[in-house]
């Protein structure tokens, strides 16, 4: 499990530590660094599946991050000596200490520091145990795309979810690997089961059926409810396709796995917004390391809920607040949370909106 990163150079950061737990939550108003700090992971795995790790360099644009140019990912305040650094620590103490040098004629980065001890590169971050979510997911449509390579040998769902459907019907009789997510209701341990358990939180009576057309490479996903006729995914809500692959990566995941998602909450009803956050608490609780950037107040209430009822330690849950300061400069806040799920200060701005809205709405109204 990853215990600690920082950033050195990097986009908004000079130099900024991240501590991590098994669940991480990045929160704050738009602009504010939070999508740097997953970018910022992903660039190193996106740089050793394209080769350029660990000797070269920095893959700045590829399947999961798409930075730009060299310059872009350079601290603006940088001066031209300065390099760019990422420093990930290990829970069982080993480190990866990555320094890449701004070549401005050619706008690249080169790798400017000494190679990392090898075993590091068998890290979840870099290995088949990991699952990204963006937070631009394959929405409801009629067919979904196939791939033997990306689900048969690299078991990965897709960074949008494109080929979760495809990985559910391949996995769909397999038990979940983590029976802390066990839903109480399903039929049996079964990714199926459980993935159309957890789907009935979000959509209630909801069962999915997913069909292969081989000869096409696509898969046709389908849904009932109790008895109903099938219905299209176009002709469903779209949240229900948009968290499907949240659900399914989550059930999927053996403890050792790192997952990251983007705004678990999109296109989700505050209760299905609530279950979401309990269910990443679980699976963090089952040692599966979750990473989330979210602005729902409803997914935090789901985690603070799963503390509340001893789902998961408190002590394994890490809040970052992101905000910037007068000076344009990004500050970095980490409330924490108590045994009863309480947090201990609320910062301006860390999901506080609905209590400035009722009591302004508990004002005497203007005329």
């Amino acid at each position: 499990m990853i215990k600690s990163l920082r950033l050195l150079n990097f986009k908004p950061f000079e130099n900024q530590q991240f501590d991590c737990q098994p669940l991480t939550l990045l929160s704050g108003l738009n602009s504010t660094g939070k999508s740097s700090v997953l970018q910022s992971l992903l660039l190193l795995r996106q740089s050793y599946q394209q080769g350029l790790l660990p000797n070269i360099g920095l893959a700045l644009n590829g399947d999961l991050v798409c930075i730009g140019t060299a310059q872009d990912a350079l601290f603006e305040g940088a001066s031209k000596e300065d390099s760019i650094g990422f420093d990930l620590v290990w829970e069982d103490g080993s480190k990866g200490l990555w320094r890449f040098n701004y070549d401005r004629e050619l706008d690249v980065l080169n790798l400017a520091s000494e190679p990392v001890n090898s075993e590091v590169y068998q890290k979840n971050i870099f290995s088949n145990n990991f699952h990204y979510l963006q937070s631009e997911r394959i929405g409801s449509r009629p067919f979904f795309e196939m791939s033997d390579y990306q689900v048969r040998q690299l078991g990965q769902l897709g960074t949008r979810g494109e080929y979760n459907a495809h990985f559910l019907s391949l996995n769909e009789q397999k038990s979940i690997p983590n029976t802390n997510l066990s839903h109480p209701e399903a039929k049996s341990l079964t990714l199926i089961d459980q993935a159309e358990a957890w789907m009935r939180e979000v959509s209630p009576g909801i069962r999915l059926k997913i069909q292969s057309i081989p000869n096409m490479e696509l898969m046709n996903l389908q849904y009932f409810y109790g008895d109903s006729n099938a219905y299209r995914p176009t002709n469903v809500g779209f949240g229900i396709t948009y968290t499907l692959p949240i659900i399914v990566g989550v059930l999927a995941s053996e403890p050792g796995t790192l997952i990251i998602i983007e705004n678990p909450e999109a296109h989700l009803h505050p209760k299905g917004q609530t279950q979401i956050g309990r269910l990443l608490a679980l699976a963090a609780s089952g040692g599966v390391q979750v990473v989330i950037e979210t602005h729902s107040d409803h997914v935090l209430n789901g985690i603070l809920l799963a503390v509340h009822s001893g789902k998961i330690a408190p002590q394994d849950v890490q809040l970052h607040f992101l905000q910037k300061n007068q000076k344009a400069e990004i500050e970095v806040l980490s409330p924490r949370i108590n045994r009863s799920g309480r947090i201990d200060h609320w910062p301006e701005g860390f999901f506080d909106e609905w209590d400035k809205s009722l009591d302004a709405l508990l004002e005497p109204a203007g005329e």
